[in-house]
């Protein structure tokens, strides 16, 4: 197959951005019309710094099927592996319906790869197999 599967994604979007507004919304009001302690408040907010990075950085996420290799990055992490290295590629659904997708080698290591650079299961599934690669399904395990 010559054509290639491109996936890309990016941090900074619109969902990420409503819902930090959202929450800093709620917690706003509820310091100015419940009165609510700062220090719970303060908790709360903490938990939307990873959020906040994501907007102010903007770091983006991908993966790519050629011919002979795929390849992803995410941040400045990136990697690339030949087909000829795996023995298949296994989608694990979880609990929360995400989907984990890891690359089994020949000589058995497992390489995970990032969550942000995997592209929808479907049509990721589809573009592998088109390519002549082996994709196991795995639902809903507790361990690995």
């Amino acid at each position: 197959m010559d054509t290639p599967f491109a996936y890309r994604t990016a941090a900074r979007s619109p969902a990420t951005f409503l819902a930090f507004a959202a929450v800093w919304a709620a917690l706003i009001a509820a310091w100015v019309w419940l009165d609510a302690a700062i220090w719970i408040l303060a908790v709360i907010a903490a938990f939307t710094l990873p959020a906040l990075y994501d907007l102010v950085m903007g770091p983006e996420a991908g993966l790519t099927l050629e011919a002979d290799e795929m390849t992803w990055f995410s941040g400045r992490r990136t990697a690339t592996l030949p087909y000829s290295e795996m023995a298949h590629m296994r989608l694990d659904t979880r609990l929360d319906f995400s989907v984990r997708a890891t690359a089994v080698l020949q000589t058995g290591r497992k390489i995970r790869l990032p969550f942000e650079a995997t592209p929808p299961h479907r049509a990721f599934e589809e573009a592998l197999q088109a390519r002549g690669l082996k994709v196991e399904r795995h639902h809903f395990q507790l361990f690995q």
